[in-house]
């Protein structure tokens, strides 16, 4: 646990360190996010915070490649090269993208190349692991499947990623919650392939916690498309080595038993962001418009438009999310009534908090940050 602990702190402490000069670079490079009608901030903000994260993974790498325990996943795989590829190369797409505005076909060719790399690196899915049986995937199905992992996980953070702070600490939560799973596997397991997502989820929670000081609202900066892509990327990263690489059998059958946790898990711990994606696809779609066009109906808008601040419907999104993910991978390891109730008890209080308006006032927010109230009707 140490060495993890030491690539995590490794990971928050440098991009912690490279965020302020990464944000006097935006300034100086104009590489600056618009007040535009849908956002929520009043006055043009640096990006391009995702560099600052990229270094801090590269010095993580480095370090871990020189711990005991970490170091057997440099010794035997090419998974940390692989993963500092793909996020050298979707850093890249997003910095361009913040700086001059690539169209949305350009970015998800963008992201398919980097997935690719991945691939061809070896963080590829092999099988999966279905109930009753394990279907083994042949090259292109093990390609294609991969390419849409990646693709679908680093758009659902690109769209959860409309609040100050928001996508960070949501990703810093799930992260979190696979860690704990993959650990539990790799060192309490002994199952060798699952070190590779211990390492990446350790350093991704590093660099959200890292950067988070600077994001939380007021953000003094934005990860923009550099930052939510390149947590996309890693995070998937880290479900492709689980659940398609592990093989069933090794998981132990207290964690939601074999067949059901390799599906259940990655899909659970970042549902808040996949529920933004697949609503937003269904709302736009049914409204004739592209899946990628920008609106305000994101659910972290909603909160806002239900009367509660910024920094509230950034603390409820966090809830719901630890709350989500981590009740799926603690409580099969706590039987008894107790976990369940004090469970039932927190969604409880999670609503109270979600639904529950201050001072029994609409409030309506506006794009500039400011808010009009009138009575409820």
């Amino acid at each position: 646990m140490r060495s993890y602990l030491l690539t995590a702190l490794v990971a928050a402490t440098v991009t912690y360190l490279l965020v302020p000069l990464v944000r006097r670079a935006a300034v100086a490079a104009g590489a600056m996010t618009p007040v535009r009608e849908r956002d929520v901030h009043s006055e043009p903000v640096p990006r391009g915070g995702g560099l600052a994260m990229l270094g801090g993974l590269a010095v993580a790498l480095l370090v871990a490649s020189r711990l005991p325990l970490v170091d057997e996943v440099f010794r035997d795989t090419s998974d940390p090269e692989a993963l500092l590829s793909g996020a050298t190369l979707i850093t890249l797409l997003g910095l361009a993208d913040d700086k001059w505005g690539l169209d949305p076909l350009t970015k998800l060719a963008g992201q398919c190349v980097a997935a690719g790399v991945m691939v061809l690196q070896g963080v590829q899915l092999l099988w999966l692991p279905l109930p009753g049986e394990t279907y083994v995937l042949t090259p292109v199905e093990g390609t294609v499947l991969t390419v849409l992992v990646v693709v679908v996980m680093i758009n659902a953070v690109n769209f959860v990623d409309g609040l100050d702070g928001l996508a960070a600490g949501i990703m810093m939560i799930a992260a979190g919650a696979f860690f704990v799973a993959s650990y539990q596997l790799s060192v309490d397991a002994g199952v060798p392939r699952a070190a590779t997502p211990t390492l990446a989820t350790a350093a991704l929670v590093g660099m959200c916690a890292g950067f988070l000081p600077h994001n939380f609202h007021p953000a003094k900066v934005f990860m923009g498309d550099t930052g939510a892509m390149l947590l996309g990327l890693l995070f998937a990263a880290a479900v492709v080595s689980l659940t398609g690489q592990v093989e069933p059998r090794d998981f132990s059958a207290h964690l939601l038993g074999p067949a059901v946790l390799p599906l259940a898990l990655p899909v659970v711990v970042v549902l808040v962001p996949l529920l933004d994606l697949g609503m937003a696809v269904v709302r736009r779609t049914w409204a004739g418009s592209s899946p990628f066009a920008a609106d305000k109906r994101h659910l972290h808008h909603r909160l806002l438009e239900i009367g509660h601040s910024h920094r509230r419907a950034v603390l409820i999104m966090y809830a719901w999310s630890a709350l989500v993910a981590f009740a799926v991978v603690l409580l099969p390891r706590t039987p008894g009534v107790w976990p369940k109730a004090a469970l039932a008890g927190a969604v409880v209080v999670a609503l109270v908090l979600t639904l529950g308006v201050d001072r029994g006032r609409w409030v309506r927010r506006e794009p500039g940050g400011r808010s009009s109230r009138g009575t409820r009707a």
